[in-house]
């Protein structure tokens, strides 16, 4: 039974069909519509005849592999998002199907769940690809009001993506919003002039784009990460500036990608400390901090309202900048306590 309704189009392309038919029953369970091709000739043709959003690859077919197949695709289809697909993990040509541009790789035998999460996370990336791509397309010959207008327009395209991902996980559902909502009331507590508000929301909402890239099964893990675990996810503070760059300024980049460092500059690989950091960035790092230990997670429950405002106060000078730490504690328990509640 189908659990959920996608306008995407997937291409599997194997020469076995017991190998398609169990990939493609999970698919369409998970609501994508599926084709099938058996042979690369029959890939090309299925192409160019329908729209499909995502191709799989089988590295090894007779006659022309997987890996023959793909650059010849992305040239015909540069827009396709496609994932291929192997029996033996030899690093050497996972590196050469990333360098033509594969987006990811799956092994065999799939993990059929695990293949469909990483197909979703493939799929919403593309997706805010795409927006980027369609404003960039509609900037050229644009005055600036209008390229003003498109932008914000594709921000908010993107945020929207956001929050329908955040919304797929009860650990992390209305996150973005709420980190948005305590970086503007720090902002305004600390008289930020009203023309730099926008920018600043529109960081806090973006800051966990990159997560699209994370493996939820690390992300939700319930127990400690290991260090290879945890270096995974921070890659989002990476991938998220690359995504939102050709819509995005200075101060929106920044939040993304600063938002986990330390103001005593500890964090690891950290370049920056103190006032060198943006004081939007500074802002962010404390609210979404405090979002976080506020807020239910896969390991342990939210902190009562005391106990995290007590955290706050015990990193003030190391974790975070004194001065927003100040301004955050003459935040009235009313307006705090109404943003935690948000959904």
């Amino acid at each position: 039974m189908t659990t959920d309704t996608k306008n995407e189009t997937i291409l599997i392309v194997d020469d076995e069909e017991p190998v398609r038919r169990p990939l493609r029953k999970v698919l369409v369970r998970k609501g994508y519509a599926c084709l099938e091709a058996d042979c690369a000739d029959k890939a090309i043709e299925t192409l160019s005849s329908s729209n499909i959003d995502l191709a799989i690859l089988d590295v090894m077919m007779p006659h022309k592999s997987g890996l023959e197949l793909l650059p010849e695709i992305k040239v015909l289809h540069p827009d396709l998002a496609i994932v291929m697909a192997t029996a033996v993990i030899e690093p050497d040509i996972i590196i050469e199907c990333m360098r033509e541009g594969a987006r990811d790789y799956i092994t065999k035998p799939y993990d059929l769940e695990k293949v469909a999460q990483r197909i979703g996370l493939i799929l919403q990336k593309r997706q805010i690809e795409l927006t980027v791509k369609r404003f960039q397309e509609s900037l050229k010959g644009k005055v600036e009001e209008q390229a003003t207008e498109i932008r914000r327009m594709s921000i908010g395209a993107i945020e929207s993506l956001v929050f329908a991902l955040e919304s797929k996980d009860k650990y992390t559902a209305g996150h973005s919003r709420r980190v948005s909502e305590f970086t503007l009331s720090i902002a305004r507590h600390m008289d930020i002039p009203e023309e730099a508000l926008e920018d600043i929301r529109s960081g806090a909402l973006l800051h966990d784009v990159g997560k699209i890239a994370v493996d939820p099964d690390i992300q939700n893990k319930p127990g400690k990460l290991t260090e290879e675990e945890y270096a995974h996810i921070m890659i989002h503070t990476q991938i998220g500036p690359s995504i939102v760059r050709p819509i995005a300024n200075t101060n929106i980049l920044d939040m993304i990608k600063y938002h986990h460092t330390r103001f005593d500059g500890q964090a690891k690989g950290q370049t920056m400390s103190g006032k060198q950091l943006p004081l939007a960035v500074r802002i962010i790092t404390l609210a979404d901090s405090f979002d976080a230990m506020t807020s239910k997670r896969p390991y342990r429950d939210a902190f009562p309202l005391e106990k995290a405002v007590a955290e706050i106060k015990r990193c003030s000078g190391t974790q975070f900048d004194p001065q927003v730490v100040e301004i955050f504690l003459k935040i009235p328990e009313s307006e705090i306590q109404t943003i935690i509640n948000r959904e």
